[in-house]
């Protein structure tokens, strides 16, 4: 029996070795691209099935051989981390709604609790497990769980400084304090019955019976499949890298659960000789999951890249790749929210003489290209700018320290028109985007709206 022992808990540590390898290779992905690295996360997917159900079949004997109930709750959250990692690349909301049901289970079944107090790696797997589960919570917007966890997490950050003070926990404090003032400017932790964000079935009508707008294009009918959501300024309210203004438009660009989308299944499962009802918990590792979690009659929820302060050279890129997989009748959305002319904000005397040297070349260079691909510009006619004018005012993406541009100019955003594209600025500088993109459009003919806020 010990020689059988020995050798469950040697294949079971073998396996979470070979899924953490795999994991590693995932975990920073980037969360934008169709085609970035699935097969990768089809392996990872089927490494952590195995061990999950391993470590089931094997409890009696895995416990026996010392294995601790924290390791459990870590196998649970690294799946509840792989389905959040594909819900942020695919937008789908069976890959959201199983990383709750994941954190869930691990928050009622207590796997960090009762572990020693003294164990400080476990205290800081305990503070990341509150901290994903917060984020995951408020997409799928729980605001009664995110409540709750955010009580533990002060409780467990209080215990902490108590317990270990020769270490500093000052960055959770921060986390804390993120949470606390989120959830002090979004509405819907202030008033329980606000409506969500989301399209919901309790409120709103059926898509089908909504009346449609004119057409985007004259000949082609389009589908909303990609979006951009950007968002920058000084102190702006945050959890992690979701501001609060990406967070809205992300829950106005999905569908609220209805009818069986999140139908909830009975399990009982026996923990420590005593069973348990743990209602939505499905249990699932792989990626093709059951059919009653998607309502077939909504339409797919369009893929989201949340870019967190980017630089201007990393949002066109971004851009550059989305516009280059956009399926064929399809349209982008992109969110931009920043502050426009720094002129209110104070830079030291190098950052600003360096950074206007650096905006008046990268102006010029831009603006020089763009020339030579349309014919001279317009003159002003009837007092209304020209082409030429739309290079005055940008929006400010903040000091950056590696020679890269702050600034975005509407001529930035020409080259994607050649594709649908429906631009929302949020800015005190939008109305430069809105007429400078406008006049690209009459002399492209491109399928673009500009629409500023």
């Amino acid at each position: 029996m010990a020689e059988e022992g020995d050798v469950v808990s040697k294949t079971f540590r073998a396996l979470v070795e070979s899924a953490d390898r795999k994991f590693a290779r995932v975990r920073d992905f980037p969360s934008y691209g169709r085609a970035q690295g699935q097969h990768y996360f089809q392996k990872v997917f089927k490494a952590y099935m195995r061990l999950w159900k391993y470590q089931q079949e094997h409890r009696t004997e895995l416990v026996k051989a010392g294995l601790n109930r924290w390791e459990i709750g870590e196998i649970a959250g690294r799946i509840g981390q792989l389905y959040f990692g594909q819900y942020t690349r695919t937008s789908e909301a069976r890959f959201l709604v199983e990383a709750y049901v994941f954190y869930e289970a691990i928050l009622k079944r207590r796997y960090f609790e009762g572990c020693k107090v003294k164990d400080l790696g476990v205290r800081f797997k305990e503070l990341r497990f509150y901290a994903r589960f917060l984020l995951v919570s408020l997409v799928l917007n729980r605001t009664q769980t995110v409540k709750v966890v955010v009580e533990k997490l002060k409780a467990l950050v209080d215990n902490c400084n108590a317990n270990f003070r020769e270490t500093n926990f000052k960055e959770w404090k921060l986390v804390v304090q993120e949470i606390v003032r989120f959830m002090n400017a979004d509405t819907t932790f202030a008033i329980a019955s606000a409506r969500p964000f989301r399209y919901s079935a309790i409120f709103d009508c059926h898509p089908n019976s909504v009346q449609y707008v004119a057409r985007f294009h004259a000949k082609k009918v389009l589908k909303f499949r990609d979006a951009i959501l950007m968002s920058y300024h000084r102190n702006e309210v945050k959890f992690a890298e979701l501001t609060l203004d990406a967070y809205r438009m992300l829950q106005c660009l999905e569908w609220e659960s209805s009818g069986s989308f999140y139908q909830k299944h009975q399990a009982e499962t026996k923990e420590n000789g005593v069973v348990v009802d743990y209602s939505g918990t499905s249990g699932l590792i792989d990626m093709k999951l059951v059919a009653d979690m998607t309502d077939p009659t909504l339409p797919p929820n369009p893929r989201k890249a949340n870019l967190y302060r980017p630089s201007v050279t990393h949002l066109i890129a971004v851009m550059a790749t989305i516009c280059e997989e956009l399926p064929p009748e399809s349209v982008i959305l992109v969110y931009l929210s920043a502050s426009g002319k720094p002129s209110h904000i104070n830079a030291s005397p190098v950052e600003s003489s360096g950074g206007s040297k650096r905006t008046t070349k990268n102006k010029l260079t831009s603006h020089n290209s763009l020339e030579q691909n349309f014919s001279s510009p317009e003159p002003h006619i009837n007092g209304k700018k020209g082409f030429s004018d739309y290079y005055d005012d940008y929006l400010w993406l903040g000091s950056k320290g590696n020679g890269g541009s702050s600034n975005l100019y509407p001529g930035d955003i020409i080259p994607f028109t050649r594709r649908p594209l429906f631009l929302v600025i949020d800015s005190d500088s939008s109305h430069a985007f809105k007429a400078g993109l406008t006049w690209c459009r009459k002399r492209r003919e491109s399928c673009l709206t500009a629409f500023a806020i």
